[in-house]
């Protein structure tokens, strides 16, 4: 049965031979995420120099020295770890909620033709929304406590796996379909046998992608009367006039939104592999 190939890493499934792909696989995974770090360290070490020999003033862009030790002290006091535990918390949570909502909209708008003619137009509408432009709303709704923040960043992560998953349901061969039901195939054996190994790939690559509008969410959502986490340690520094601390913050974002996309793609790598299983023989 033919389905939609994997974006995610399809360098490293089935199509090389399992001695290669058992070795070559991870020494590979280790050589990109060690060129990935050429140009970061770079870019650092180039600003590191030019500070240092005086070529540029480093008081509003701190050398990386500077945001390093700004990040040691948060470290040593404690305040890096109540920061990024309270941080990871609302991305968790709202990711969560985020995905569920996603899946069963998508599901639901992608599998049944008048439920897409019901609720698509109106969440179309609601996904050009500016996600700064909720919080007032949310506010007033819900408070400036955990809820409208968590229900912020479920926003923002609700709309790339909607999109995903009823765009790839919709995308699905009808001829697939079809045949499924020639072998009366129930409806629970239908999503199961096609619909799922077909919008797998996709839904896997937007899991991904509403992670990462999760990590940007949060910043608004901790604007919104927040008293700990990364983004109250951004506005902290702004109003104090610290960019090493801001700057800080900024990478303490960055550092955990990539292991976080890191562990997402490394936990849907069996899944994809589930979904070459599906795949007939040569």
């Amino acid at each position: 049965m033919a389905v939609i190939e994997p974006a995610l890493d399809r360098q490293e499934s089935g199509a090389v031979s399992l001695p290669e792909a058992s070795g070559a696989a991870p020494r590979r995974r280790w050589l990109d995420w060690l060129a990935g770090l050429i140009v970061p360290l770079a870019l650092a070490l180039g600003w590191e120099v030019a500070v240092a020999q005086g070529w540029a003033n480093g008081r509003l862009l701190p050398p990386p020295s500077r945001i390093l030790s700004t990040l040691w002290g948060l470290w040593r006091s404690g305040d890096l770890i109540t920061h990024v535990l309270a941080t990871l918390g609302r991305v968790g949570l709202g990711f969560l909620f985020g995905v569920l909502a996603g899946t069963v909209l998508g599901a639901l708008t992608g599998y049944l033709s008048w439920a897409r003619r019901l609720l698509d137009p109106t969440l179309q509408a609601l996904r050009s929304i500016p996600s700064i432009a909720w919080v007032p709303l949310f506010i007033l709704w819900f408070g400036i406590f955990e809820t409208s923040k968590v229900i912020l960043i479920a926003v923002g992560v609700f709309f790339p796996i909607y999109l995903a998953l009823s765009g790839a349901i919709l995308d699905v061969d009808r001829k697939l379909v079809e045949v499924g039901r020639i072998f009366r195939l129930s409806g629970p054996a239908l999503v199961w046998r096609i619909l799922l190994p077909a919008t797998l790939p996709a839904y896997a690559l937007a899991l991904r992608a509403g992670l990462g509008l999760g990590w940007m969410f949060v910043v608004a959502a901790e604007f919104m009367g927040a008293s700990e986490g990364l983004g109250f340690l951004l506005t902290d520094g702004q109003m104090t006039g610290q960019p090493a601390t801001i700057l800080a913050s900024i990478v303490a974002f960055a550092v955990l939104g990539k292991l976080t996309d890191g562990l997402l793609a490394a936990l849907s790598r069996p899944l994809l592999r589930w979904q070459d299983s599906f795949k007939p023989e040569g």
